[in-house]
């Protein structure tokens, strides 16, 4: 599709082609404080604004690129004298706050490494997080230490330093260090492309939180897919960001805020948790119009037939990731919604390797998309072998991939799991069409084997979810002496849909004439609600524990 394209339109996106290939392009000195803020600044775009952050109260407090910068340099400044710089871990506990934002920036002006801490963590994953990799200091708020200041000294050993956020406790004051006038002579030390940037803790639907390292070489290899699957707007004038997913995770931090200052746009937050009504108030008072929501919150807000006749919507783009989006919430999106909806796939240790871009090729429902330019994705069986078109394979891509990880910290047997031969394993398994488009089905350990069938459970959720009855659905295997396993389905309800026998069937039903018999749940059970991993996913792996408990 960019055969055409000529050299100044690659490279706006971050590509250049080498012969007939286009490749991604990663300079030496790549940093995301340079990237960003860093290049804001150096454009003159110091009034810019840069982010606005709406209190729980509605009030609003805005800052300038120019504003960042200052207040990034001022705690930097503080942070080396006490000690920090290059290699070292910070931690960064802050929320959904202007201080996460402002607390990246001041990492890297370090060449220090960003520990990503959801607030969302429990006292035990947060401290295994902490203690796993050891960091000697934290940036927190009060909200979400008050609840851990007794006892941190045993639970946190390695702890040196600890900064809060409107603290009402005996550390030190992160809100006024902000605001204090940077220290002088402070020279900031800007580390390259395959330096540490970035530690970001998995979610820990399977086991604990793992450590995955990036380095500052990750924004530049999202660049052209970011312009993608943004729709290739991502430099609208009047262009407002913003994202419910939390900033400790990839879709909120490198897929929302760094691609808004990437562009020189304003991000907007709040602490403010996730409802669909809410969400539709949010983003028409503050002209929202480019979005990261995840499959999950795109099915909450579809609940409502007709958004635009109630808010007054500025939205306009809509990418999302991190589990597959189910044709039926798509066609919301651009019917109901009037938007694009661009999905996009990958994972943390290596991303954005397939998606779609209705700016440049048509989207097909239900599908990932294609492999995106700069990457090689391959779909093979369990000895390494590529399948046939039409066949179903694990994706993975080459151990060079532009995206790649730089490792886990401290754990060389998950490294070692990601690996076959030369290729980086995902554990997610799809088809390719003859078009090139992949079409997902599921997590290779969520596969269900009922009766000689190997059943993926993402096309019977995608199914369920076609039905209007259905509001949420989770499949997964049920263990069976005769079978081996079952299909069984939880089901959310969509408001005014009654749970009887008669839906039940209807609903068997609906998937067996649309797919396959061997595929229709043998079992479904209707819930009131989810368990969420706190990377908005449904915890499949909670259902299969219970079922199998």
């Amino acid at each position: 599709m960019f055969e055409t394209w000529n050299a100044a339109q690659l490279s706006k996106i971050g590509l250049s082609r080498v012969g007939d290939t286009v490749q991604i392009d990663i300079p030496a000195d790549a940093n995301i404080y340079a990237m960003t803020v860093g290049a804001q600044m150096a454009a003159g775009h110091h009034d810019a604004p840069a982010m606005i952050f709406e209190t729980a109260s509605g009030a609003l407090e805005k800052w300038s690129f120019g504003e960042i910068d200052q207040q990034a340099t001022a705690l930097a400044a503080n942070l080396r004298v006490r000690g920090y710089g290059k290699g070292d871990l910070i931690g960064l506990h802050t929320g959904m706050r202007p201080e996460t934002a402002i607390g990246h920036m001041a990492i890297c002006k370090l060449g220090a490494t960003a520990v990503t801490l959801s607030q969302l963590y429990g006292p035990d994953a947060l401290a295994h997080a902490l203690n796993h990799c050891q960091a000697s200091c934290l940036l927190t708020t009060e909200n979400a230490w008050q609840t851990l200041r007794g006892g941190a000294a045993e639970r946190f050993p390695h702890l040196r330093d600890i900064l809060v956020a409107e603290g009402a406790g005996p550390e030190d004051d992160l809100s006024a260090i902000l605001r204090a006038p940077p220290l002088p002579g402070f020279i900031p030390q800007l580390t390259g492309a395959d330096d540490p940037a970035l530690l970001m803790y998995t979610s820990g639907s399977t086991g604990m939180p793992k450590g995955i390292l990036h380095g500052h070489r990750v924004l530049a290899s999202y660049r052209p897919s970011i312009n993608l699957f943004f729709d290739l707007s991502l430099d609208d004038p009047d262009a407002v960001f913003w994202s419910p997913s939390d900033w400790a995770w990839v879709g909120g931090l490198l897929d929302m805020l760094f691609p808004a200052w990437l562009a020189g746009r304003p991000v907007v937050t709040s602490e403010a948790r996730f409802k669909a009504d809410w969400a539709f108030d949010f983003m028409a008072r503050h002209k929202v119009t480019h979005t990261f929501l995840a499959p999950t919150a795109i099915k909450r807000l579809a609940e409502n037939p007709d958004p635009k006749a109630d808010h007054d919507l500025a939205l306009r783009v809509i990418c999302t990731g991190g589990e597959s989006l189910p044709s039926e919430t798509l066609n919301w999106a651009e019917k109901q919604l009037g938007v694009v909806c661009n999905e996009f796939y990958g994972m943390t240790e290596v991303n954005h390797l397939i998606g779609n871009c209705a700016a440049l090729y048509p989207r097909k429902p239900g599908s990932m998309g294609i492999a995106y330019p700069g990457h090689d994705v391959r779909l093979i069986d369990d000895e390494g072998n590529e399948v046939a078109q039409g066949e179903q394979g694990e994706i993975v891509t080459p151990s060079t991939a532009p995206t790649r990880y730089l490792g886990y910290l401290r754990n060389a047997e998950k490294d070692a799991d990601m690996m076959l031969g030369n290729w980086m394993r995902t554990h997610d398994l799809a088809v390719r069409d003859s078009e090139g488009y992949f079409w997902y089905k599921g997590r290779s350990d969520d596969l269900i084997k009922s009766s000689g069938f190997r059943i993926g459970p993402a096309e019977i959720e995608d199914c369920l979810l076609s039905h209007p009855a259905v509001a949420e659905a989770a499949v997964i295997g049920k263990p069976d002496a005769d079978r081996g396993s079952i299909v069984k389905a939880f089901i959310r309800l969509a408001q005014g849909s009654k749970a009887d026998a008669a839906l039940t069937e209807v609903l068997r039903a609906h998937v067996r004439e649309r797919l396959a018999p061997y595929k229709a749940p043998r079992e479904i059970a209707y819930v009131d609600s989810f368990q969420m991993t706190s990377s908005g996913k449904i915890n499949r792996k909670a259902l299969r524990a219970a079922e199998e408990g």
